[in-house]
Order: C-alpha cells, then structure tokens, then sequence
C-alpha cells in the first residue's frame, strides 16, 4: 500500500500528489512513468514520476481528472493509501550536451516536461521552456521551471497569460533567431501539438523528440495496447519509449488508435450518476 502524503490542485482538475513509495524514488531516472491501481480490481493507469525525493522515500505525480479512474485518484485524501504503484517503467530520458535546448509543453504535458527539463542543465545544456495552454489558469509549473531555464515563454491560446498564440508561435521567433536557435527541441503534450512542432523543426534538421501517450494496460509491453509505429517499425510506448524521434512517429495511426474506444467511452458515460457525468464531461471540453 502506498500513502498519499499530499494532494494538491495545481490548475481545474489537474493535482499534484505525493506518494510514498521509496523503492521507486531511488532508482527512477527523469522520463519513467508508473502504473496505479487505486483499489483493488481497478483500472491500471501510466503516470510520469514527475520528481522524486531518495532521502523522504517519496515520488511526485501529477494527475489530470479525465474520467473515472483518475476522478478517483485524485479524490483520495492525505493519509489514504493506493492499492499499487508499480515501477519506475519505461527507458529513461537520454540526456546529453545538446548546447541550446528548448522544453515545450502543452497543458499536462508540462508537467511530463519538468523532470526532463531539470535534468538538462546539469549536462551542459542552456534550456529556454515554452508552456501553453488554453487559458490562465491552465497554466501550471512557471515558477518551478524558471529556477533552471534561461527563459520561461508562456503562450495561452485566449491571450489571458503571457503572449497569444501557440506554443509553435514561440518555437519559430526561437529558430528564426541565430542566437537562440536550439539544438534540440523536447516536445510533451497533445498529439496535435507535438505533430505541428515536428513539422516546424523537420526543414530545419533540429533534432525533436516528442513523449507518446498511446493506451497503455501492464506497463510491460505483454498487451501490445500502446503499439507506435516509428520510422515505419512497430515500437511499443511502455517499453521502447514513451520518448521518440518526434520527426519519424506516425501521428495518424496515434491518433486514430487513440480515438478507438470513444464510442464505448460514451457508452460507459451514459451509465455514470448525473453527477460524476456533468463533472466529466466539463473537463473533457
């Protein structure tokens, strides 16, 4: 069983907790993710460790409430525990001297981003961060990420924080400036987003990778669920990734395996309390 030591709301429906859990805090490298079961029988869900702390045994999740499971994660109270947390899985972050690295994230995808983005530094690396989201308040990690980046860029698509626009916005004035052109692009966040950045590095020859997000079920590549087709190969996420060469990852066929089970989502929906349904569905919009 492991403890939830603290449940935070960092923006609507997204939560930042802290689980013990020491076995996984001192071998996980920046990049892994765990699965978690919150009670028994439960669904099996991917979390990134979003930080880790050897000395208090502790790891840091952050959860965005998009349907039941993850309603029930993020409900939990302080005190309470998860019935599993299984991990660290999947390869760890390859980090190495790049010179100028530019980390965007998209909505949840930053914070996917941060243990990424922190290890950067340390190899040599100067690190200018792009956050997008739709609004304000979708806005998450600002702070955090300006202790270790050159430059934090905030782009919101209503223009309520920081500049208007799209992060790809702030990726182009970046290449388009020889001083601050990067080396490196790390893209997280939605498919959409991490396809228009690869489309905006390929003529350049600048090297982005993107972290995939496909269904995933045991963590183990046995389910063959989060299959990928990269560079014209079958990889699994959870095994091979979830980080890959963003300019070689088929974006159609991740798209569409991710919409598969919309329609037996909408079923399951339907049979939801009132309630619990309008709450999902507010945070599906």
């Amino acid at each position: 069983m492991f403890e939830v030591l603290s449940n935070d709301i960092l923006a609507p429906n997204v939560h930042r907790m802290v689980i013990r859990a020491p076995r996984i805090a001192m071998v996980r490298k920046p990049g892994q993710f765990v699965i978690v079961r919150v009670e028994e029988g439960g669904e099996r869900i991917p979390l990134t460790i979003g930080d880790a702390d050897i000395a208090k045994g502790t790891i840091t999740l952050f959860i965005q409430a998009v349907g039941l499971t993850s309603l029930k994660l993020v409900g939990t109270p302080v005190g309470n525990h998860l019935r599993d947390v299984a991990g660290p899985l999947g390869q760890p972050t390859h980090i190495r001297k790049w010179g100028r690295v530019v980390c965007i994230g998209g909505g949840l995808g930053t914070a996917v981003l941060y243990p990424m983005a922190r290890a950067l530094p340390a190899a040599g690396n100067e690190v200018t961060t792009i956050i997008g989201g739709r609004s304000a308040p979708f806005i998450i990690l600002e702070q955090e990420l300006s202790v270790f980046s050159r430059q934090v860029l905030v782009t919101t698509e209503d223009g309520s924080l920081g500049r208007k626009g799209f992060v790809t916005d702030a990726l182009r004035e970046l290449i388009d400036d020889p001083q601050r052109c990067p080396q490196a692009v790390i893209a997280i966040g939605p498919v959409p987003m991490m396809r228009a950045v690869a489309e905006l590095t390929r003529p350049y020859g600048i090297e982005t990778i993107v972290s995939l997000n496909p269904i995933m079920i045991d963590g183990t590549g046995m389910c063959g669920g989060c299959r990928v087709v990269v560079g014209g190969e079958t990889r699994f996420a959870c095994v091979d990734g979830p980080e890959f060469d963003g300019h070689l990852v088929d974006f159609d066929l991740l798209s569409n395996r991710l919409a598969m089970y919309r329609e037996d989502e909408c079923r399951m929906l339907e049979q939801l309390p009132d309630e619990l349904r309008a709450r999902i569905v507010q945070v599906k919009r």
